[in-house]
């Protein structure tokens, strides 16, 4: 029979980033979060200078380049700075 072992074209997940990696969300005007966890569909993502999680489709998701990771980990420095966050 053919074709009987070929598997249907099915888009295989992206690889699950590890809890606290920096990642980009293309979606949202490249806003930086770290990785939290995963929700149904979505990842869920946390402002480095606190905030509210959000989440986001992988397929949006991309690592954070490492000048958006030095820009972040500012912010949240200077966030702590001003005591907004512990």
């Amino acid at each position: 029979m053919h074709g009987e072992n070929l598997r249907p074209h099915i888009q295989e997940p992206p690889d699950l980033p590890a809890p606290g990696t920096l990642l980009v969300d293309t979606s949202r005007n490249n806003r930086v979060g770290e990785f939290r966890g995963v929700a149904g569909f979505y990842w869920s993502l946390r402002p480095m200078g606190g905030g509210t999680e959000w989440e986001a489709e992988p397929r949006y998701v991309r690592p954070a380049l490492p000048i958006e990771q030095l820009r972040a980990r500012a912010a949240r420095a200077n966030a702590r700075s001003r005591g907004e966050v512990l």
